[in-house]
């Protein structure tokens, strides 16, 4: 399956990489607005740098969209125009009509659409999974060292959607109540926030992300009535304390590592084999993207 990559920046590369791993993918070509960083990309993983993205469009299968989020809407629309299936990373788009439009187009073309939110693939989650069944609060934590890559939208669309995405895809609820802050200290858009996330059934969610902070934290603690669980996505482990008579008893859930880009764009592949509903749709992209608009609307409404 010819697959084409749009975007030849750091994550770009990284995709590019993966691609490699997947045995029914072939990078056929790759595309940037920077001709420079085509011309890179395309000479470290030996494939055709294009000059025109409906060309290369139209020598591949399937579009890999790792471009800025800005752009998402305009390339995507193009591909799914061609008939192409498409890997959009997140968030799905830059804003939420944009999003919309693109799932009706990607209905009348009949092509699959799956979204990049890769902690879903993520090992240490995907062992977590099977032992979550009760959840009533989330506590997440989400931090990097501050880095240019990822500043052309908010801390809250660029590393808190990921939290959001995985609550979401757990409990099955609305989102009645959001409270949040936040702050910017470095950049035009919000650098750290804090959101407090109340379901209809109940559930709670506090997800706190900063691209400022000294060290990389990517944990999440799921309490239960039996149980809670910490998944620890930056060490892939996963750890469940249970509550027996009155006992606190500790355990570490075994863990099989995978390449988690690579993992996600395998399944995207025997998504569209096996004619499957991607693990994530792009409603689910577009829902992620609904709450991180709200929050970030909450938090500017204060400041």
């Amino acid at each position: 399956m010819k697959i084409a990559l749009i975007g030849c920046g750091y994550l770009g590369k990284i995709h590019a990489k993966c691609i490699k791993e997947v045995k029914e993918l072939e990078l056929t070509g790759v595309f940037d607005i920077s001709q420079e960083a085509a011309d890179e990309a395309a000479k470290l993983f030996a494939t055709v740098p294009y000059t025109n993205l409906q060309d290369l469009v139209n020598h591949c299968d399937v579009v890999d969209i790792v471009s800025a989020t800005v752009t998402h809407f305009e390339v995507a629309k193009i591909a799914i125009a061609s008939g192409k299936h498409c890997f959009i990373e997140k968030p799905i788009t830059a804003t939420t009509e944009e999003a919309e439009q693109l799932i009706a187009l990607a209905k009348k073309h009949n092509v699959v659409i799956q979204v990049g939110h890769v902690e879903r693939y993520n090992s240490a989650f995907a062992a977590a999974l099977p032992h979550i069944t009760q959840p009533f609060f989330f506590e997440a934590h989400r931090l990097c060292q501050f880095n240019l890559r990822g500043t052309d939208v908010s801390v809250v669309h660029d590393l808190m959607i990921h939290d959001i995405d995985l609550v979401l895809s757990i409990i099955k609820s609305k989102v009645i109540d959001i409270q949040a802050t936040g702050h910017k200290y470095i950049t035009e858009y919000l650098d750290m926030a804090n959101v407090r996330l109340l379901f209809d059934n109940g559930s709670v969610a506090s997800l706190n992300a900063s691209r400022v902070a000294q060290h990389a934290i990517r944990k999440m603690h799921i309490f239960q009535p039996e149980n809670n669980i910490t998944v620890n996505f930056q060490e892939k482990k996963v750890e469940i304390i249970e509550f027996k008579n009155n006992t606190l008893i500790f355990n570490e859930i075994p863990i099989i590592e995978h390449n988690a880009i690579a993992e996600e764009l395998s399944d995207f592949v025997q998504t569209i084999l096996l004619h499957k509903t991607p693990k994530v749709t792009m409603m689910d992209g577009l829902n992620a993207l609904r709450i991180a608009d709200k929050v970030v609307q909450k938090i500017l409404f204060k400041i």
